[in-house]
């Protein structure tokens, strides 16, 4: 089954800490995942960064609101037992612990109001925000801003790849050049730019160090195409290869492969890497190549280290 919401795990939660004990949260993390008979898939699911596994996630975030709402209790890093309060209310035999039934806690409600600065709050005379919407959330807060953030680098993909395809084929070339030196190939631009000169059929083909030190070198293909590129083409630039002797080869275009083309590569002895549109794009984003920051956010979390040994 998919991982559930990390309200739909508050109340087991709650009622896995209910003898009493602490428990760790990689303990509660494995109780709930075993409760809820995820697969070993489900469980190494991971948020749209990559950086946590969904399953983690969301069951901090339902122990972090039990806590706050003063079910669930912390003496210690990383550990949880359960209140009086949390107590009080598994003896409700309620079916359902979400955001709505911990709003009756005034703490609560602290807790989910925006926090305003000073000069904030002698501005704004409106009245506090609402959260019912928040009550039917499935989502975590650091899951809502992943997703979004995905989003716009999706659309501006997509504006990207727009912007590409209008350029001229030796601006193309230069894109291309850049981009490989951002990511650590051909030593310097200047060693790039006299590897990749032979311009034509709106692409560039050329070949570029693998590393700064020249040890191996990479055949590169780039082609500005607006249709599919199919197994044909790549099988010409694997002939290409073995022309020149080499053993690995990327094929760069702004349209998209086919399945054949995908199949071809996987089966052969040469080493080949097909990069469509979309890929270069996005690594372009990664490398800040073409693209400039709007604004930078900084989601900050406890540094258990720091308080290692307090």
């Amino acid at each position: 089954m998919p991982v559930p919401d990390f309200q739909t795990i508050m109340l087991p939660l709650l009622a896995y800490v209910s003898d009493g004990k602490e428990h760790s949260l990689r303990e509660i993390i494995e109780a709930i995942a075993s409760q809820f008979n995820l697969s070993d898939i489900d469980r190494k699911e991971l948020l749209p960064s990559g950086q946590q596994a969904v399953i983690d996630n969301r069951v901090g975030w339902a122990a972090t609101h039990l806590k706050m709402a003063g079910l669930l209790i912390s003496k210690r890093r990383g550990f949880y037992a359960i209140t009086d309060r949390g107590r009080n209310a598994l003896s409700q035999n309620i079916d359902k612990l979400n955001i709505k039934y911990l709003k009756q806690f005034p703490e609560y409600v602290d807790f989910l109001k925006p926090k305003k600065n000073i000069s904030d709050q002698k501005l704004d005379t409106s009245n506090d925000t609402d959260h019912d919407a928040d009550s039917n959330s499935e989502l975590s807060p650091i899951e809502k801003v992943e997703i979004e953030y995905q989003k716009i680098k999706d659309e501006l993909s997509k504006e990207l790849l727009d912007m590409i395809k209008s350029c001229s084929p030796s601006f193309f070339e230069k894109l291309v050049v850049e981009l490989l030196v951002r990511m650590g190939y051909g030593g310097s631009r200047q060693d790039a730019v006299k590897a990749i000169g032979k311009s034509g059929d709106e692409g560039i083909d050329g070949i570029i160090k693998e590393d700064r030190l020249g040890l191996d070198v990479v055949y590169i293909q780039a082609k500005r195409w607006e249709g599919t590129v199919g197994r044909p083409e790549i099988q010409k630039f694997s002939g290409a290869l073995l022309g020149q002797r080499a053993k690995k080869g990327v094929f760069i275009t702004t349209s998209s492969f086919t399945k054949e083309a995908y199949d071809y590569v996987s089966r052969i002895d040469n080493k080949i890497v097909l990069i469509d549109g979309v890929q270069l794009t996005q690594l372009m984003i990664e490398n800040n190549l073409g693209v400039s920051t709007v604004a930078l956010y900084d989601i900050k979390k406890i540094d258990n280290d720091y308080f290692t040994g307090e």
